[in-house]
């Protein structure tokens, strides 16, 4: 773990649960110690120091902070029609550490409709995800009801799809990338493709799109 989550970087704080549980039982940290915390918000790493510790809580105070912005070096967005949520969540970490900066879970027409993301649960997920690769801000988050919301506001888009054109990694796309759910997308969405490019190889699935698609652009 490269640092810890804290949201409030006071100059004394008290960490119980999930957070003393890693310093208390995996970390096994002791007074006078140095932890590492990041809130999120900012680009500073905190540096604080142990002032006691049991079983039940243990105290920090700020010994000094730095500034150590550790973000994505390109802004990418990423549009994914929604798909098992479960999959979704597997496959977020791995976005994460690509470096992808946004993404918009969209109900396209082929997203079943009695999938529902659970945001809180989503944040959770990728405040470990950085807390494990290093990365200093929290990657943006938006539900969209539905394609047409989607076109409506952002009208230039680069949709994955079998018949675009072979994408160049070294072109710059200051567009959001639209990746379909499972069957792909549907003739009444297809008729809003301007753009369109296309992954080598085999049929991939929707989260081995979002995967390639990022790692391409960004890696």
């Amino acid at each position: 773990m490269q640092f810890l989550y804290y949201p409030d970087t006071n100059t004394t704080i008290t960490l119980t649960g999930e957070e003393h549980k890693y310093l208390f039982k995996v970390r096994r940290v002791k007074k006078d110690e140095i932890v590492k915390i990041r809130n999120l918000k900012d680009d500073y790493l905190y540096y604080y120091k142990i002032q006691s510790i049991n079983k039940k809580e243990a105290i920090l105070t700020l010994d000094k902070k730095e500034l150590k912005p550790n973000k994505p070096e390109k802004f990418f967005h990423l549009g994914w029609c929604i798909i098992e949520p479960k999959n979704i969540e597997k496959t977020l970490p791995t976005l994460n550490e690509i470096g992808v900066s946004k993404i918009s879970f969209i109900y396209c027409d082929f997203s079943q409709k009695n999938f529902k993301l659970k945001l809180d649960r989503i944040k959770k997920i990728l405040i470990n995800s950085n807390q494990q690769c290093g990365r200093s801000d929290l990657m943006q988050i938006e539900i969209i009801n539905s394609s047409e919301e989607f076109f409506e506001k952002y009208k230039d888009f680069i949709a994955v799809d079998f018949d675009g054109e072979e994408i160049q990694c070294q072109k710059e796309y200051n567009m959001p990338f639209l990746i379909g759910a499972e069957g792909g997308f549907s003739k009444r969405e297809r008729k809003f493709f301007k753009n369109k490019v296309k992954l080598k190889g085999f049929i991939l699935r929707s989260e081995s799109a979002a995967c390639a698609i990022s790692s391409k652009i960004l890696l």
